[in-house]
């Protein structure tokens, strides 16, 4: 009896198991549909968020925030490649706060096992990073790492960057089912990007065309060349996002560019500045009618004398104004040494903008001739007026008071009359003189006799004495307010001084400035030479110093051993 009680018991007990184990799977398999589900779910959550995105850097950031919800990784960033394929441009992180990424010190570039994604655009897992062939190490105050998941992210069957992911939570391991979820999300990031792209093009696009329209519409109310061409490169700057904008135009009767406008960092330091044609970035872009790009300006051979001004400045675009034998001029724009060089997708509107700067010039040039030939014909108008009315009419008057004369008996009358004579024919001269004046259309300087176009030639011919092209700044008008007499002391002055440079200095630069305010006009002419030794040095130095004492200005030169020469001299051009 109990031997049968027993067996039943038994009999109970093992189907109960049995159902225990069944449920216990049944859960199991549930659970793991709800973690698939959730996980599906996550992943559809996080492409939507990141296709939300239209502005690029918001996109970017968004998917990097997706990719370590996804994967549940600490440690999460998409490192953009640069144009050369080798090296990543741009870093986009999160896990680690602003003060971390200070105290690490500048982004990564690709070495290690990041270049190693690059130069195999595949999935890549690691267990233990510092066990990987490629593995680079990790710089000072870098958090540590272990665990690692990487993959491309390709726009239009191009990788743009990669997806890289540290320290899965937990300490568990990144496995085949989040390198899945991850490429999924990078195929979305993708398409993401491309979008945002395409937004941001036809954003520059639309700001290209308001641009033209603003300059389109100053051009048609009457503006000058010169409000015009500040507000060409003012745009250009702006939607290029250049931290300098230079315009250089031709100067007549020399080879070389002189600066017309600069705006933006160290703009001061190049206005004026005179660029020789031959050998220079600019020039190149001038001769050549196409544009020229560097990646970087203060390496770049070609670029005008004095580095100095380009510190903190790298890529480069010299866009010439006009095209064929009528180029006007070249506007140049520089960017930050850490944003990327120009594009060929920027350059192409950024010539159009050029050409509607071209237009700006001709459409300038064409008003001011029509407003000097108006003047001329004016002048004409005037001028036959006086020699037809007034001085036949004086003419008249001094022939009747002449012939009256004679019949005046009174000695102290007819004298008057006499005088009155004499000052009718002064006022004739005066006034002859004065439509001669009228008359003469022959511009100052127009022939390349200006002082601007003799300080350029000046310093060429200097050049080869002193076996480098001097710099040179030019600004204010220096061509009309400054007189012909004081403008050969000018030149007598500046060939003396650069013969001082060649003879006693042993320098290897040299700068020229000359700038008028109206009232004087001011020569600089500095080098990095052995300064000014005992005894050394003399010669010419009395002649300027005369010069400048002869028209009521000043002389000065001062020098060291270890910061050259300096020579300034300066004149007034006018009596206050």
């Amino acid at each position: 009896m109990e031997d049968s009680e027993r067996d039943g018991d038994a009999r109970v007990r093992l189907p109960q198991l049995r159902l225990d184990e069944l449920l216990e799977e049944l859960q199991a398999r549930i659970d793991a549909a709800r973690g698939t589900r959730d996980r599906v779910h996550s992943l559809l959550e996080a492409v939507l968020s990141v296709g939300r995105e239209l502005e690029l850097e918001q996109a970017l950031h968004s998917i990097v925030e997706a990719a370590a919800a996804v994967v549940d990784a600490r440690y999460a960033a998409l490192g953009v490649i640069g144009p050369d394929g080798k090296r990543l441009s741009a870093f986009h992180t999160v896990g680690i706060g602003d003060e971390e990424i200070a105290r690490i010190g500048h982004y990564p570039e690709g070495h290690g096992i990041l270049g190693e994604l690059i130069r195999h655009p595949e999935p890549l897992r690691v267990a233990k990073l510092s066990d990987h062939p490629s593995s680079y190490g990790f710089p000072d105050h870098h958090p540590p790492m272990n665990t690692f998941l990487g993959v491309p992210i390709r726009v239009r069957d191009q990788v743009f960057g990669n997806l890289y992911l540290t320290e899965k939570r937990g300490g568990a391991q990144f496995d085949e089912e989040d390198e899945s979820v991850l490429s999924t999300l990078a195929v979305a990031a993708g398409v993401a990007i491309d979008n945002a792209r395409l937004y941001e093009e036809s954003r520059q696009r639309e700001r290209w065309l308001q641009a033209n329209a603003e300059i389109t519409h100053g051009l048609m109310s009457g503006s000058e060349r010169g409000a015009a061409l500040l507000l060409i490169a003012e745009r250009a700057r702006e939607i290029t996002g250049a931290a300098l904008a230079v315009v250089a135009v031709p100067m007549e009767g020399t080879d070389s560019l002189t600066v017309e406008l600069a705006i933006g960092q160290g703009a001061d330091t190049h206005r004026g500045l005179v660029v020789p044609v031959e050998g220079s970035l600019l020039g190149r872009a001038f001769t050549t009618a196409a544009p020229v790009t560097t990646p970087d300006i203060t390496t770049d051979d070609r670029v005008f004398p004095g580095p100095q001004r380009l510190e903190e400045l790298g890529p480069a675009a010299a866009v010439p104004v006009g095209s064929g034998d009528r180029v006007r001029g070249i506007v140049l724009l520089v960017r930050n040494a850490d944003r990327n060089p120009f594009s060929d997708k920027e350059i192409e509107p950024l010539q159009g903008f050029a050409a509607q700067a071209a237009v700006a010039m001709e459409l300038a040039e064409r008003r001011q001739d029509a407003e000097q030939i108006a003047v001329l014909e004016d002048r004409d108008r005037i001028a036959r007026d006086l020699h037809d009315l007034a001085i036949q009419r004086l003419f008249a008057t001094g022939m009747t008071l002449q012939s009256a004369g004679r019949f005046i008996e009174h000695k102290e009358a007819s004298e008057r009359v006499l005088r009155a004579v004499d000052d009718l024919d002064e006022t004739i001269k005066i006034i002859r003189s004065t439509i001669f004046g009228l008359r003469s259309r022959e511009a100052a300087g127009a022939d390349g006799s200006g002082l601007r176009a003799r300080v350029v030639r000046g310093v060429g011919e200097a050049a080869p004495l002193l076996g480098f092209a001097p710099s040179v700044r030019m600004e204010g008008l220096i061509d009309t307010q400054v007189p012909r007499e004081t403008a050969d002391h000018v030149v007598a002055v500046l060939s003396e001084a650069l013969t001082n440079i060649a003879r006693h200095a042993r320098a290897d630069r040299a700068q020229v400035a000359l700038e008028t305010d109206g009232r004087e006009i001011r020569l600089s002419v500095s080098d990095n030479g052995v300064g000014i030794t005992e005894g050394g040095r003399r010669s010419g130095v009395r002649n300027m110093a005369e010069r400048a004492e002869q028209l009521g200005g000043t002389f000065d030169i001062t020098g060291s051993p270890d910061r050259g020469t300096t020579l300034l001299w300066k004149v007034p051009v006018r009596e206050e």
